[in-house]
């Protein structure tokens, strides 16, 4: 296909098709001549994933890079691999600290395995001081309640791994979770909004 049927078929308007070519974000296009080149499914899959990680997740071109980076070349430990993806994606923290203390504590208690390099350890960490500062509860029956089925969510995301190559794993940790947090967020709110009109709808507001 032409540039202009890639930028049609993604819906990336071939001005940034060109910038993210000479980015080096997507490879060129098979030279015809001096003026053309030829576009294959390959292209509109990188693109569409592209517009997928800026668009839909809204993260910095150079956050983008970096996902794009660990699928295309993913280190040798593949926990390593999902750290620094996990880091890659909002929310950013000041990280590199030996000890958190909060997120240490409710890691133990919910029987998961603290790694301080871990960056959702620094997330964790800050998202409970963020608790406390605003006086909701963050005591461990609270916590019980999102790691139980954060676990569950994360053991069905996680069981089709085993049957992949492990190129094919990384890619499919790295973008499960860029791509599928905000699925999880969005039907979390769905879930209080439906729950509410339930309450609403049987006990209407006199």
């Amino acid at each position: 296909m032409k540039i202009s049927e890639l930028s049609e078929l993604s819906g990336v308007p071939v001005a940034t098709v060109k910038f993210y070519i000479r980015e080096g974000m997507l490879a060129r296009g098979e030279a015809l001549s001096a003026t053309r080149a030829e576009y294959g499914e390959e292209h509109l899959s990188r693109l569409r994933l592209i517009a997928a990680l800026a668009d839909v997740r809204g993260l910095p071109l150079a956050r983008v890079r970096e996902v794009l980076a660990l699928i295309d070349a993913p280190l040798d430990d593949p926990m390593e691999t999902l750290g620094r993806a996990v880091g890659a994606l909002p929310p950013y923290v000041d990280g590199g600290r030996d000890d958190y203390p909060r997120a240490r504590e409710a890691i133990a208690e919910l029987g998961l395995t603290y790694d301080a390099d871990f960056t959702a350890v620094a997330q964790l960490d800050e998202a409970l001081r963020a608790l406390d500062a605003a006086g909701l509860d963050a005591s461990p029956a609270a916590l019980a309640r999102y790691g139980a089925a954060m676990r569950q969510v994360a053991a069905d995301e996680v069981a089709p791994m085993g049957a992949m190559s492990p190129p094919e794993a990384v890619a499919y940790a790295v973008l499960g979770t860029a791509m599928y947090e905000p699925v999880m967020l969005a039907l979390r709110r769905l879930a209080h909004h439906h729950l509410l009109a339930e309450r609403t709808a049987h006990d209407p507001v006199r």
